[in-house]
């Protein structure tokens, strides 16, 4: 049982940590509590697991907060952002994220051509920013199970809508798996197993 030598992971076409940048946009609790596809602890729940996956396998991440400067909202909520105190938060007013200047700055900056996304609300501040990414010839990755949108007919219609433009959907479960890849790359693999079994995505053996 001999892996093949690891692709060019800067052309690889499946995701890797790196090619990818994870953008997270909106965890902010007028949009949590707006949410009505999922219960908002298994909301939060999964998103802190995308986020957790980034900060292991060391993918860059930009975060982006709608309406704080203007008093009209908080930040993002403290839950996940204690998992990101590096990260500085690009505060904007535009609902879609991909028309503010910093926002679009550091996402270009990066370089990177896989573009894995989290964001609230799935109808609106996910898909906008997504088509537009799309459009640029970014590859787009949203993760079905960390958005939600303000009903289940609205977050179900938001993904189809992405999936018919070219968007790779994706699951946590998935995420990891495609930024793991072998068992062989040890460092990495006791906290893969920790982190899926912690969100019940992976039976854990003793």
């Amino acid at each position: 049982m001999t892996s093949l030598p690891r692709r060019d992971p800067s052309t690889d076409p499946l995701l890797t940590p790196e090619n990818s940048a994870l953008l997270v946009i909106d965890y902010q609790p007028t949009q949590i509590e707006s949410i009505q596809s999922m219960p908002h602890p298994q909301l939060l729940q999964n998103v802190a697991l995308t986020i957790r996956l980034a900060r292991l396998y060391e993918v860059p991440i930009v975060l982006s907060t709608v309406n704080v400067a203007t008093g009209r909202n908080q930040d993002t909520v403290p839950a996940l952002r204690r998992l990101m105190p590096d990260v500085p938060s690009l505060d904007r007013t535009s609902i879609n994220a991909w028309q503010d200047r910093e926002f679009l700055a550091a996402v270009h900056d990066l370089g990177r051509p896989h573009l894995v996304m989290a964001a609230l609300w799935t109808e609106a501040c996910l898909t906008f920013p997504a088509l537009d990414a799309l459009r640029e010839g970014y590859q787009v990755h949203p993760v079905v199970d960390a958005v939600g949108g303000t009903s289940t007919l609205a977050h179900d219609t938001a993904l189809a809508r992405l999936g018919q433009a070219g968007a790779g959907l994706i699951t946590n479960a998935q995420l990891a798996c495609e930024w793991q890849r072998d068992w062989n790359r040890t460092a990495t693999v006791p906290e893969f197993v920790d982190l899926l079994a912690a969100a019940g995505d992976f039976v854990k053996l003793d």
